[in-house]
């Protein structure tokens, strides 16, 4: 199931996984990514219901960034590597040339 789910991001975890780098990677940076997530799609979903509400074009807005961020957070919390959780977080030691 994980792998299928890998293959359907793909394009989200490749921007993420790319590189050739070192890094520093700690657990606790896996589990607060999640939780940032879930908080941003917890905003989104206020922001759906204040858009309907409001029933404002521009009110989407919001909606649509706080699910994206929330979105990749999660698939990058859940179903990333080690590689990609700490280049999200910007953990890189040295950028080396490809």
């Amino acid at each position: 199931m994980r792998t299928k789910l890998k293959r359907v991001v793909a394009p989200v975890l490749d921007i993420f996984e790319s590189g050739d780098f070192e890094y520093t990677y700690k657990r606790s940076h896996r589990t607060i990514l999640i939780g940032v997530g879930a908080l941003f799609l917890l905003l989104a979903a206020i922001s759906l219901v204040a858009a309907v509400y409001t029933a404002q074009p521009g009110a989407w807005l919001p909606f649509v960034v706080f699910f994206c961020a929330g979105s990749v957070c999660e698939i990058v919390g859940f179903l990333g590597s080690d590689k990609a959780v700490a280049k999200i977080w910007g953990n890189r030691l040295t950028d080396r040339p490809s």
